[in-house]
């Protein structure tokens, strides 16, 4: 392995971005070192006679003229010995120092401080300069690209074919951003097969109206300059498995996102039955799964928005990727939606999102890959865009905490007005900010022990459900994947709801409340927390009793 040294020369003490370098070379498998601050050349030559590495790294952000003295010593020495002209020799500073370092010919790679952390990570990586062709164009390839730096994807649909292309070449162009989600309008998410039924007057409501397939290949065309983003797209609500292929056909769909129980029935986004959304979900998860192509089922934010409480989320959270393993998907995007209900506290929702991590994490094996993907949840986000966009930083840097392989950026404008190019671009600089600085050192909050204790109290509850849903087998070979099964437990209510009251497909008799910054199913009349285990055999006792 090649070692790398890091200093600042002269009277510099500004050690952030060398730092930063060297965290960064060192998850990429160099040996480093940080040998100093205000190091003079005399010393430094010193230090590698001692450590003896292969490339030196040298900081200056202070006044440049001071520099040119420093660099005229450096290169006098270096010519002078021949072995440090072995060295590879790197420079980091103000665009006005780098300058300075430009002049001496004596670097083989200047960082002017305007670089992307893309580039760097390239540079890192052995890559050279950052070229159009290193850009990877599918998922799996670009997350193992820039992995432990997470990537970032944020969603894109405005009203017209026109605005959303342009807003696409931006965001392209500013580099910022590795997978743009496209956000269909509700009419082709719903009739894009039978156009006849769509009501023009709602064109454009809910994202961009796309039409046809040349619609979908022109916004992929769009997006083939500056990082060459990825672009994917969502199911839709009907003919799903007919517009997987649309998808797939046009815009080279980065992963899949599908539902297990939901676009249906049950939140009336669909005319699908319950069951026949199950049925079709879990065929669209294999047909993906079939074609090697990322899926992510998003129930857990689904039940978790309806107000499900906690333990729901989390045994959610594992049904849905227990369902697309069982359906063939060899990579499996596990979504961590935070901040849902808005305001649960930071503790109680890492707890929440670990103990999903531990039961999904489970499932892993040689044919079944997990990648983490992170998010803000919208209703957390107030409609003041500067307190905003305090809250797109502070839900990123507490989603760092379980090092996701992707970023989904919840543009903070979302509250007030549907993101505009301007709006994403700024929303990926504060959240690549928030990484950046994570990458510095942070303090691992998974090790809280109220975060802990959070965990282990969902992971049982989250099992208490899951086996009450596998107590209604009938014969089946595998409850937690089998349609009626499915079904059974959302009418019984060991799946509900309080968004569902009402609904004739679901019990929807779930009472849910904020007990100290987290949600737990409630008796009102008695004005205490239901236990899980109380609440299943309940459920299950009245089973026997109708039986």
């Amino acid at each position: 392995m090649k070692k790398i040294i890091g200093l600042t020369l002269g009277n510099c003490v500004h050690v952030a971005g060398t730092m930063n370098y060297l965290n960064l070379a060192e998850k990429e498998g160099y040996i480093t070192e940080f040998t100093g601050i205000g190091i003079s050349i005399e010393e430094l030559i010193k230090i590698i006679e001692d450590k003896k590495p292969d490339i030196v790294g040298l900081s200056y952000r202070l006044s440049p003229e001071p520099l040119n003295n420093i660099l005229k010593n450096l290169k006098e020495n270096i010519d002078a010995y021949g072995h440090l002209k072995n060295i590879v020799w790197l420079f980091g500073g103000t665009e006005p120092t780098a300058l300075v370092a430009e002049k001496y010919n004596i670097f083989d790679k200047i960082f002017y401080g305007t670089e992307d952390i893309d580039e760097v990570i390239a540079y890192i990586k052995g890559w050279g300069d950052l070229e159009e062709e290193i850009y990877p164009n599918s998922l799996v390839e670009r997350i193992n690209s820039k992995y432990p730096y997470p990537i970032l994807r944020h969603h894109l649909g405005l009203t017209s074919k026109k605005r959303t292309i342009e807003a696409i070449e931006k965001i392209a162009d500013s580099k910022v951003l590795d997978i743009i989600s496209i956000a269909p309008d509700q009419n082709a998410q719903e009739f894009f097969f039978d156009q006849e039924n769509m009501d023009e007057g709602l064109d454009g409501a809910g994202g961009v109206p796309i039409r046809n397939e040349k619609d979908l290949r022109d916004l992929y065309n769009a997006a083939q300059r500056g990082n060459y983003p990825l672009l994917r797209s969502y199911s839709g609500t009907k003919n799903i498995l007919r517009f997987a292929q649309v998808l797939q056909d046009t815009i080279n769909n980065a992963w899949c996102a599908v539902p297990l129980f939901w676009y249906s029935e049950l939140d009336k986004r669909g005319p699908r039955t319950l069951r026949e959304a199950i049925i079709e979900n879990q065929q669209v998860m294999a047909w993906h799964g079939k074609r090697n192509i990322p899926v992510e089922v998003n129930d857990p934010h689904h039940w978790s928005l309806r107000d499900a409480h906690d333990a729901i989320g989390v045994a959610a959270a594992y049904l849905a990727a227990y369902n697309a393993k069982k359906m063939g998907v060899g990579n499996y995007i596990a979504q961590f939606m935070f901040n849902v209900p808005a305001h649960i506290s930071a503790e109680n929702d890492l707890g929440k999102m670990l103990a999903k991590i531990e039961l999904i994490e489970s499932l892993r094996d040689k044919n079944f890959n997990i990648y983490r993907q992170a998010r803000a949840g919208l209703a957390s986000f107030p409609t003041d865009l500067y307190q905003a966009k305090g809250q797109l930083a502070a839900s990123a840097y507490l989603a760092m905490a379980i090092k996701p392989h992707i970023y989904h950026v919840v543009g903070f404008c979302e509250a007030h007005h549907a993101a505009e190019a301007e709006d994403v671009i700024e929303s990926c600089k504060i959240v690549r900010g928030i990484i950046n600085n994570d990458f510095l050192g942070h303090i691992d909050l998974t090790k809280d022990a109220n975060v802990q204790k959070r965990k282990e109290e969902l992971m049982v509850e989250a099992k208490i459900i899951l086996d009450g849903i596998k107590s209604l087998n009938e014969g089946t070979e595998d409850p937690l994947s089998d349609p009626g099964t499915l079904v059974r437990a959302v009418k019984l209510g060991i799946l509900d709801a309080p968004h569902l009251k009402g609904n004739p497909v679901a019990k929807g008799k779930l009472k849910t409340r904020m007990v100290q910054s987290a949600l737990f199913a409630y008796d009102e009349t008695n004005s205490r927390i239901i236990p899980e285990k109380e609440r299943i055999e309940t459920i299950l006792g009245d089973v026997c009793i109708n039986r």
